[in-house]
């Protein structure tokens, strides 16, 4: 096997280069320092379903080759967001990845070693030649031969040297909730029973994806009422709730709850997707039992080409099999319930299609996607999606999909007779994406996660890598932004609760300051016959051309900039239309940049996200921030509206506040 593995020609490996490198305690690495091991190197981005799979692929192989295997990340982003330190630190936590991680923002690894898509692995033997070049995911058996082989290939020449690598542990962030997924309301009398004898109006259940479980809030978003899953990655079944918890679940998202006719004839609530075990999860609220209802915990693949079922499929939309737990999943991510399917409509990541659940029958199903990834309408078995990521059912009974890696709002239009059509809302195809609103044929997300409906029948997108919520309104054809500033938003959910007070909000997931926080809904999308309602703010005069901008900043007392890594700072910018930015958009370090706007655009809005960097004090003799410094990230968002005009201002200075 590992003869297709393994390259024949004698080839030095490049030298690893990029902006930064995490896990290493702060050190930066070069092959001489890895010279004497064997070194796996995983091009990766962290939106790709893809290379998410092959972190789970390699850590076997990582576990029983530590003392001579060094895996080594390196992170080469798709789209913008990604390009952004924090949040790929973020991400490195996230995905508890165990290895060191080189950030790769301009591609200058990626390049030398000619990699062409995401994931890619290329591996280096002890003398620093590489020996094999693999694309895409499912190389583990492969890999397991050849390893072995170097082993004693190296051994033998006395150029393997064994000992720890060069991993350091990062310090955690989290607190209650760890990267929370998804959430889901349990109205007063379907939630646990520790949220009825509080005497609560409700309470919220949490997918808590960094700790492998679930939670359930009250209504503060801040009292925990009860738990479920023992909080250990892995897979197993059994008491979920309680102090005896054994059950375990491994990265769950989606959740679900079911009728309560149909929860009562199948005997549970609710519908958990469980993504990295690849399996659908029940919940009982009433006893915390957890249970598996579809799935067999082997990652789906798909084959070449369109015929993407098994073979005693019937039809395109037949049930893949007689026994749900014999059927394969990959990285099921949200679910939904489905009036006019009557079953779970789950968005499966993996293979870029959208499946559906009986769960009374146990049947499992392809409801729309051919398995090809892109963006492409029409019936269900010609659709394309692009890992599909978030669900959410409209009061006609079609479902709205965030189909992620289009950057796509989709629609899954669901006729009496139960026949799926596929049309796209937003979105162009795979590597088209941005920030932008008005029309919908030329708005732009950037990899939206989640997508819930509002009161009025417009649509309400969690744009997770624009740090965004959005709202599609299909009446108008445009979209428009309610919040901005979020970091990595993965869900929302409309809030019809007590705590909402008179007039509903949005639940906001916010996946990377672990927590949930509320968005005011507009007037105009909670009763569509009060009409549209603009608010205006002044507008600040500016000249066409040069535009100075300068954002001031001053650490706390006791606190310095940390430029251990480089700048500390960085400037995000951009505008609303995107012409009026002839020049000086994008993200780079610095707090200080010169714009050029338009001399032919009357009006509109700059977009500036500033940050900074700094620790706690006090310094060392030789004024370098101590190792173990507690740092603090200091951003700020600014959305302003400029009239242009030929006697306006040239100069533009903000304020970055000392804010954690």
């Amino acid at each position: 096997m590992s003869e297709t593995v393994r390259t024949q020609l004698r080839v030095r490996a490049s030298e690893l280069v990029g902006r930064n490198w995490l896990n290493t305690g702060g050190k930066s690495l070069d092959l001489e320092a890895l010279r004497g091991k064997i070194v796996l190197l995983d091009f990766w981005t962290f939106c790709c379903i893809n290379c998410l799979h092959v972190l789970d692929e390699l850590r076997p192989l990582e576990d029983q080759y530590s003392d001579v295997l060094v895996t080594v990340g390196v992170h080469s982003p798709k789209f913008e967001h990604e390009a952004d330190p924090v949040a790929l630190a973020a991400a490195v936590e996230r995905y508890e990845i165990h290895h060191p991680v080189l950030d790769d923002p301009e591609l200058d690894t990626w390049k030398a070693y000619t990699a062409r898509a995401w994931p890619t692995l290329v591996v280096i033997d002890p003398e620093g030649y590489i020996v094999a070049h693999l694309s895409g995911e499912g190389h583990a058996d492969g890999l397991a031969v050849l390893v072995p082989e170097l082993i004693a290939e190296h051994e033998a020449k006395g150029t393997l040297h064994r000992g720890s690598g060069p991993y350091v542990a990062p310090e955690a962030t989290s607190g209650t909730l760890r990267f929370p997924g998804k959430a889901l309301y349990l109205p007063d009398g379907r939630g646990s029973a520790g949220a009825a004898d509080a005497g609560r109006h409700g309470s919220w259940l949490v997918t808590d994806t960094g700790h492998h479980r679930l939670v359930e809030l009250a209504t503060d978003f801040q009292t925990v009422l009860g738990t479920y899953g023992s909080g250990t990655k892995g897979y197993s079944d059994g008491p979920a709730a309680g102090d005896a918890a054994t059950a375990r679940f491994n990265e769950p998202q989606g959740l679900v709850l079911l009728p309560e006719d149909v929860a009562a004839k199948a005997g549970y609530d609710v519908v958990i997707a469980d993504s990295v075990n690849h399996r659908l999860r029940g919940l009982s609220l009433a006893d915390g039992t957890a249970t598996t209802l579809a799935g067999n915990g082997v990652q789906r693949l798909l084959e070449t080409g369109p015929a993407r079922v098994d073979e005693d499929a019937v039809g395109f939309t037949g049930q893949l099999s007689e026994h749900p737990l014999e059927v394969s999943l990959s990285s099921p991510w949200d679910v939904v319930w489905s009036k006019k399917l009557n079953a779970v409509v789950i968005a499966m990541a993996g293979v870029h299609q959208i499946f559906s659940f009986d769960p009374l029958t146990g049947a499992v199903a392809i409801a729309a996607g051919n398995g090809l990834e892109g963006l492409l309408d029409g019936a269900a078995h010609e659709a394309w999606f692009a890992q599909p990521s978030g669900l959410a059912e409209d009061a006609d009974g079609n479902i709205w999909v965030a189909d992620s890696e289009t950057s796509a709002l989709r629609k899954l239009v669901i006729g009496d007779d139960g026949t799926v059509t596929v049309e796209s809302a937003v979105g162009k195809g795979l590597f088209d994406f941005g920030f932008r609103d008005g029309e919908a044929s030329e708005a732009r997300l950037q990899h939206p996660l989640g997508v819930t409906v509002l009161p009025d029948g417009s649509v309400a997108i969690a744009d997770t890598y624009n740090g965004a919520v959005r709202r599609y309104d299909p009446a108008a054809g445009t979209v428009s932004t309610l919040a901005r500033g979020l970091s990595e938003p993965s869900d929302v959910i409309v809030d019809h609760t007590e705590a909402a007070g008179t007039e509903p909000l949005l639940v906001v997931v916010e996946a990377n300051q672990h927590q949930l926080v509320y968005v005011p809904i507009p007037k105009e999308a909670q009763q569509v016959d009060e009409g549209a309602v603009q608010t205006h703010r002044p507008k600040s005069p500016v000249a066409p051309g040069p535009l100075e901008l300068a954002v001031r900043f001053t650490a706390p007392t006791g606190q310095k900039l940390d430029d251990r890594w480089g700048d500390p700072t960085q400037l995000k910018i951009s505008s609303t239309p995107p012409e009026l930015l002839v020049a000086g958009g994008g993200t780079s370090v610095g707090l200080l940049r010169t714009l050029e706007l338009a001399r032919d655009i009357p009006e509109g809005v700059l977009h500036i996200t500033a940050r900074a960097a700094a620790c706690d004090g006090p310094e060392t003799e030789d004024g370098e921030i101590p190792d173990h410094a507690a740092c603090h990230l200091y951003q700020q968002d600014w959305g302003i509206p400029v009239l242009l005009t030929h006697d306006g201002d040239t100069e533009l200075v903000l304020d970055l506040r000392g804010m954690d």
